[in-house]
């Protein structure tokens, strides 16, 4: 390893895949990978410990997606930049990882060709979009940058940290009552929480919610009906 070398986190739940992208990852002399996670929860904690230069990190993961990962951890590793390496090419998804704070995002069949030219793109401190992606989510991109300089925020960002973990537990399909013994509080506690988060998300249904929860990455749509 020489001494610019810069260290990449991975974050994903298969394992197969981890040993692809450490495989490509390897082959580059300007690149090691530190540290891998399964989880995001994992990924959070590893992150904090090992201060990667980089972190590739999927969408969609059992406990904390990609997104909310980047949202925990940018104001907290500054120098840490984000890659999102996921399966969904949908613009929302993509519009939302940069949102949050990503600089790069890769779609995993895309991951043999476009890694290695994505990580020396964000290295070199710019933000890099996978080339098989759409001029959909170009357009989307540079029309979220106006509405944020306009100063419209995500409404999400104004939810409390409870009211994120009530949102994601709902859209995944849990009821009240559910949640409630999931989190040790009473079912009309998460009814509070489920109406004040509504509101302030501009949600009148339980479908909006589950549509919402999935755009952000919280949640798969796939595994919806809707």
């Amino acid at each position: 390893m020489g001494a610019n070398t810069l260290d990449i986190m991975i974050v994903d739940d298969h394992p197969l895949f981890r040993e692809g992208l450490k495989t490509i990852v390897s082959r580059d002399e300007n690149f090691a990978v530190c540290a891998e996670a399964g989880t995001g929860q994992e990924g959070i904690s590893l992150a904090r410990n090992h201060r990667p230069d980089i972190v590739l990190v999927d969408i969609s993961m059992p406990d904390k997606s990609g997104i909310q990962m980047i949202r925990e951890l940018k104001d907290e590793l500054p120098q840490t930049r984000f890659v999102i390496i996921s399966m969904h090419s949908e613009a929302d998804y993509i519009v939302e990882a940069f949102r949050a704070g990503a600089t790069g995002y890769i779609i995993k069949e895309s991951a043999a060709g476009q890694l290695i030219k994505g990580l020396n793109t964000v290295a070199g401190g710019n933000l890099f979009l996978d080339s098989a992606l759409s001029q959909e989510v170009v357009f989307k991109l540079l029309q979220t940058k106006s509405d944020a300089e306009d100063g419209q925020d995500d409404p999400y960002a104004t939810l409390t940290p409870r009211e994120q973990e009530v949102m994601r537990m709902l859209a995944e399909g849990l009821t009240a009552k559910g949640v409630a013994e999931e989190l040790f509080i009473s079912p009309k506690t998460v009814e509070n929480h489920r109406t004040n988060l509504m509101k302030k998300l501009g949600l009148k249904s339980s479908v909006e919610l589950v549509r919402y929860a999935a755009r952000l990455g919280l949640i798969d749509i796939e595994t919806w009906a809707i």
